[in-house]
């Protein structure tokens, strides 16, 4: 153990930051070694991981001095917030400031920030073609990660900023999944006309974080974007059909329509599949499953993780 890197993780619990611990507890000769960070050291989850014998550090992203002492000591840090737990694009940014002043304090050597596009690089305020949300953002989870990427920069970290795409899990756990329609027939709903979605298996994020930690210098100052598969949304119903044993169809909706379904988060959703849509070269052109396949050689596809997950999928 002692000649292992230490990796810190933050999100030890979630999608992302779990996916990490477990490529790491599952690959011994990997050189490193886990600090799960957690809100809540004594939640059903963290207690899973404290039975696996992982190192459980209690760290919170709103107090900065708790992260410095969850940083300290560590080779490697994996960096995340989750827009989803409270809706706020500024908690978002303090909170990846926060990661990014801790990190430097503790003189971690390789950081790997899960980000994404600001898009108003692309599509600023004053264009019209979708609204703007919360007085200054357009896709308000993309925007304030990207944003964030100058903290991890101006303090000269060695950072890898990591693109990730759609997770295929969403149909899972954020009610994504195809619904039936009045004649019972599934159909999935999605505002991407004729374009291709680049997607990935929640779970593989974590794998190629490992394959970037393994190859650090490589990756160290790169923006690196992964995926699974890059698929239309004909493409994914064509799967579903295959796979579920019944039909599935796709419903082409416009962003206007999808921005009303009138859902938590809907409106950012609805600007980010337009986003995904109308810039799909910007969009897909880094997001590369060879790259991702290169990082994870285990990386699956739509049809490999359908199979697995398909009993999963509440289908109503």
């Amino acid at each position: 153990m002692a000649d292992k890197k230490i990796i810190a993780v933050i999100g030890a619990t979630g999608a992302q930051g779990g996916g990490l611990v477990r490529a790491i507890m599952n690959e011994p000769g990997c050189g490193f070694v886990v600090r799960a960070l957690t809100r809540d050291v004594n939640s059903e989850k963290a207690r899973v991981l404290a039975g696996l014998g992982i190192d459980l550090v209690a760290a919170n992203l709103d107090d900065g001095e708790s992260l410095k002492r969850a940083f300290a000591g560590v080779y490697g840090a994996f960096c995340l917030t989750n827009f989803w737990e409270h809706f706020s694009p500024e908690k978002e940014y303090a909170q990846a400031k926060a990661q990014a002043e801790a990190a430097k304090q503790a003189g971690v050597q390789h950081v790997i920030w899960s980000t994404l596009e600001d898009t108003r690089k692309w599509v600023p305020l004053t264009d019209k073609r979708m609204p703007t949300l919360m007085g200054k953002y357009k896709v308000p989870h993309f925007d304030a990660k990207g944003e964030a990427d100058q903290e991890f920069e101006k303090l000269g970290l060695p950072t890898t900023f990591l693109l990730t795409s759609f997770y295929w899990d969403n149909m899972i756990f954020f009610g994504m999944e195809p619904k039936k329609g009045p004649d019972g027939v599934l159909a999935l709903t999605l505002p991407m006309a004729d374009k291709k979605l680049p997607c990935i298996a929640a779970e593989d994020i974590g794998k190629c974080a490992l394959g970037i930690f393994k190859k650090s210098r490589e990756y160290t100052g790169k923006r690196v974007g992964i995926a699974g598969e890059h698929l239309t949304g004909t493409e994914m119903a064509a799967v579903m059909t295959n796979i579920l044993g019944q039909p599935v169809r796709y419903n082409a909706v416009t962003p206007d329509v999808y921005r009303g379904f009138g859902f938590p988060g809907a409106d950012d959703l609805g600007n980010m599949f337009q986003f995904k849509c109308e810039f799909n070269e910007v969009f897909c052109g880094p997001r590369d499953p060879g790259v991702a396949r290169s990082l994870n050689p285990a990386l699956l596809n739509f049809e490999a993780w359908l199979m697995q997950n398909k009993n999963r999928i509440p289908l109503t």
